[in-house]
């Protein structure tokens, strides 16, 4: 560069009034004019050279957690769904979606007039074979006299050989005519008992104390339980709530029942709802060909604020730390050692930067815990950039004194 050309050009670039000022405020603005020369010279020089510049952070103290995430979503830990086990037309329902029933509580009903009328046979033909018993008795008891008073008479030779063995053989046909007759009224009180049974079961009660979620079947419909059994409301306990999550083939291995665990979900971000892993199911899932592993998650929900089906984001905490070294991810580098957690970064004291090895710990996507190697308030090297691509930043930006805009 001419530098003599420049200086002279700043000279008389000043007005006439600096260069008829004595020479001791002229020398001082003088000063100033040559610091703001060389300064740009520098740059200059600088920019042409493409000297880096390195962007840096320093090591502070913080807390760290490094976790698993997973997507999933909210479903009651306990329901079950009431169905019907008769058919018949769904003739009344006593309660409504949304309602808080107890264990036990008549939910709906159905048209009972079928089986009351089968019952009533069933009744019916019970008295009759009742009935048949006690005449089958009488002639029994006749026969048995008969008999007796002929085997009497035949030991006198009163009475023929035959006529005795027809008395005696009498005695027995009643005898087993009895015995059939009560082996019936036994599978007539069986009948009865399985048709006692599905005339309550006209009546549908709840198996369990909860919150009816759903209702698929409506008052006036005709349930048909031949084909398949018919689901007429669902009933669930909201109190406890369960979380499937479902987790990727590569991340399932890091994770065993009982560890640590938090979610948050769509509409309340800022809420952290903590528990355990309770299950980790050993069957996957295909979705897209990719196979994800469901886990399970209990959660309390005293509050209610959870809901069927909400979408969680889950994080599965494999470790934890607080008020540790903390270094940027993008300051580490391999080490060529290959040990577990063993890394190099680069250390600017002034000037000057240094390799230097570290052990690292936990580790997210952020920072890493510092185990040894670099103290607190050490600066380490995340990046560099040239002086050249600041310069074209700068330019492309609208100069030195920012890129915005005209706000609007």
């Amino acid at each position: 560069m001419n530098f003599g050309g420049i200086r002279e050009k700043a000279w008389t670039a000043l007005p006439s009034s600096y260069r008829n000022m004595s020479a001791a405020p002229r020398w001082g603005i003088a000063v100033i004019v040559a610091a703001i020369v060389f300064g740009g010279i520098w740059y200059a020089f600088s920019v042409e050279n493409g000297q880096p510049v390195y962007k840096t952070a320093t090591i502070e103290n913080g807390n760290i957690e490094q976790t698993v995430t997973a997507l999933g979503a909210l479903q009651p830990k306990d329901y079950v769904d009431v169905g019907a086990q008769v058919s018949g037309t769904l003739e009344t329902v006593h309660v409504q979606i949304g309602d808080i029933v107890t264990k036990g509580q008549l939910l709906a009903e159905v048209d009972p007039t079928v089986y009351e009328s089968t019952v009533a046979a069933d009744k019916a033909k019970l008295k009759d074979l009742d009935s048949q018993i006690t005449g089958q008795q009488a002639q029994l008891a006749l026969a048995q006299i008969q008999n007796d008073r002929n085997q009497a008479l035949l030991k006198i030779d009163a009475v023929s050989k035959d006529l005795a063995d027809t008395s005696a053989a009498l005695v027995k046909q009643y005898t087993a005519s009895i015995a059939s007759l009560r082996a019936q009224v036994e599978q007539a009180q069986s009948t009865l008992a399985g048709d006692v049974a599905n005339l309550g079961y006209t009546k549908i009660y709840a198996p369990m104390a909860g919150t009816v979620t759903s209702q698929t079947t409506l008052q006036g419909q005709t349930l048909n339980n031949k084909q398949a059994a018919p689901t007429i409301m669902q009933i669930a306990d909201l109190t406890t709530m369960t979380v499937k999550a479902q987790v990727a083939e590569a991340d399932v291995t890091k994770l065993r029942a009982g560890m640590p665990v938090y979610f948050t979900t769509l509409g309340m971000p800022d809420r952290k709802w903590r528990s355990t892993v309770r299950q980790i199911l050993p069957t996957p899932e295909t979705v897209n060909d990719v196979i994800l592993y469901n886990a399970l998650i209990d959660v309390a929900n005293t509050d209610q604020a959870l809901m069927t089906s909400m979408t969680a984001q889950v994080f599965f905490v494999l470790g934890e730390a607080e008020n540790v070294p903390l270094v940027p991810v993008p300051a580490l580098r391999p080490s060529k050692s290959g040990e577990e957690g063993a890394y190099r970064v680069l250390v600017k004291t002034g000037n000057r930067v240094k390799m230097t090895d570290v052990k690292i710990g936990l580790m997210n996507r952020v920072m890493a815990q510092v185990i040894s190697g670099l103290e607190v308030g050490d600066v380490v090297v995340t990046g560099t950039t040239s002086a050249t691509a600041q310069s074209s930043s700068r330019a492309n930006s609208g100069g030195l004194g920012g890129g915005r805009g005209p706000r609007l």
